[in-house]
């Protein structure tokens, strides 16, 4: 039986079957979002929305089997996990009104059930995860730049252009719009010429006099261009391709464990024992052994030749 379950759960038409099916899911998710076509269509839908949920279920058991008398095995793969916790609370007997946004979200979460299906993407979003401890540094870097930049950008314009930079807290958003490239150029060119003559309109004043700051209009071509295209320089083109930088190495050491895994499993998995790489390692041992002293034999021999000559 447990054969049975395997040759199906490894078998390339399942794993199709389960691709379309989940994309079957994504789609019916995304026309339950219409009001009406949800409203005509509502036995339609609910149907297939209960077959989908039965087909997981069977996927479920199908890869549980193939464990053969160690079912919880299934449990040991994260991903496996992700899609039982799935399944399962599209059980859970929400009745109350306040829960059915519980249920929705459970239903749109089955669509990431493609992640577990297509090894490839489950690389990348394992490369995610395996770099979210560095990304963490790379952020505290990010917000010690935004928030020195900040206090700068406070002090410098929060007279001349006090929508953009009246507070920290402004300021920081405002230099959040210029890291992302969005009118940063904008930002340069009020406080370049001066907010009299680029950029302000009576809104922003209104606001400005209701918020308590009084404007001052001040140009300042200089450094309000080597202050915005430094930011730009340091935060958008230098802190930001960090992340990149952690990502691409987090899917380099996933590749590497992806190739790790691919050679257990071509030697038989776990199932091999240890006993047997040992001797298997030894016997490579020994064959470098034997060809090194070979080498050495004839580099000797080769030696002996040329001082004989």
């Amino acid at each position: 039986m447990t054969t049975f379950f395997k040759n199906i759960a490894d078998a390339k038409w399942f794993q199709t079957f389960i691709i379309f099916v989940i994309l079957l899911a994504g789609i019916v998710v995304g026309a339950q979002t219409y009001v009406h076509f949800a409203l005509e269509h509502e036995f339609a839908l609910s149907i297939i929305d209960q077959v989908i949920l039965w087909i997981f279920v069977v996927e479920i058991v199908v890869k549980m089997g193939a464990e053969g008398s160690k079912p919880w095995n299934y449990f040991k793969d994260s991903w496996n996990v992700f899609d039982f916790l799935i399944v399962a609370v599209c059980f859970m007997p929400l009745e109350d009104a306040s829960f059915i946004a519980v249920l929705r979200l459970a239903r749109i979460l089955r669509v990431f059930k493609l992640v577990t299906a297509l090894p490839k993407l489950q690389l990348i979003v394992g490369a995610l995860l395996k770099s979210i401890p560095s990304m963490g540094y790379v952020f505290l870097l990010l917000a010690l730049h935004f928030y020195i930049y900040g206090c700068m950008a406070t002090f410098l314009y929060c007279e001349n252009d006090p929508w953009h930079f009246g507070d920290l807290q402004h300021s920081m958003l405002s230099l959040f719009r210029a890291v992302t490239m969005e009118d940063w150029t904008d930002l340069m060119y009020i406080n370049m010429y001066g907010s009299d003559n680029y950029g302000y309109s009576a809104e922003m004043d209104a606001w400005a006099n209701a918020s308590g700051y009084t404007r001052v209009s001040t140009a300042s071509p200089f450094g309000a261009a080597m202050f915005f295209v430094s930011f730009i320089l340091t935060g958008a083109m230098i802190v930001l391709n960090l992340f990149i930088g952690v990502i691409m190495t987090g899917m380099d050491e996933m590749k590497a464990e992806s190739d790790l895994q691919a050679s257990v499993e071509a030697r038989g998995g776990e199932d091999v024992p240890v006993s047997e790489d040992v001797k298997h390692l030894e016997k490579q041992v020994a064959e470098l052994n034997q060809s090194l002293r070979i080498l050495t034999y004839r580099l000797q021999k080769q030696d002996e030749k040329k001082d004989t000559d």
